[in-house]
């Protein structure tokens, strides 16, 4: 992938009062769905839909509310880039077996080929996970 924009290549652009709210998750999902399907790509949505969840709901949660997500697919592989509000480094935790939280890095870097973050200026991050076809 080289950055530049081609046939599949779509945003989502969260709204500023719902970025912070569960519900922005289910609409990332649908957003997520409806592309893939409209790519051909209906097959990888699920696990999509799983780094997307993870990467959405730590946006809304440590990084004050998400901004835009984008989808890149270039076969062999398809990127999700979630933006959010903060440059706060993401890391993935360490739990105990019977932790509620922390699992959501470790289930995208199981999923994914490769995932990171930069901070491209200003009080913004993008926060990128690269999944096979």
């Amino acid at each position: 992938m080289d950055g530049r924009a081609g046939e599949c290549d779509a945003v989502f652009p969260f709204h500023e009062r719902t970025a912070v709210e569960p519900a922005c998750v289910a609409m990332a999902r649908r957003f997520v769905d409806q592309t893939l399907t409209s790519w051909a790509a209906a097959d990888l949505a699920y696990d999509v839909q799983l780094v997307v969840s993870e990467l959405v709901t730590n946006a809304m949660r440590h990084g004050g509310g998400a901004v835009q997500l984008r989808l890149l697919f270039r076969r062999p592989e398809l990127a999700c880039v979630v933006t959010d509000h903060s440059q706060t480094v993401p890391v993935a935790a360490t739990t105990d077996v019977f932790a509620e939280f922390g699992r959501g890095l470790r289930l995208v870097d199981a999923l994914c080929s490769a995932w990171g973050w930069f901070a491209p200026g200003g009080s913004r991050k993008l926060v990128w996970a690269v999944l096979s076809a």
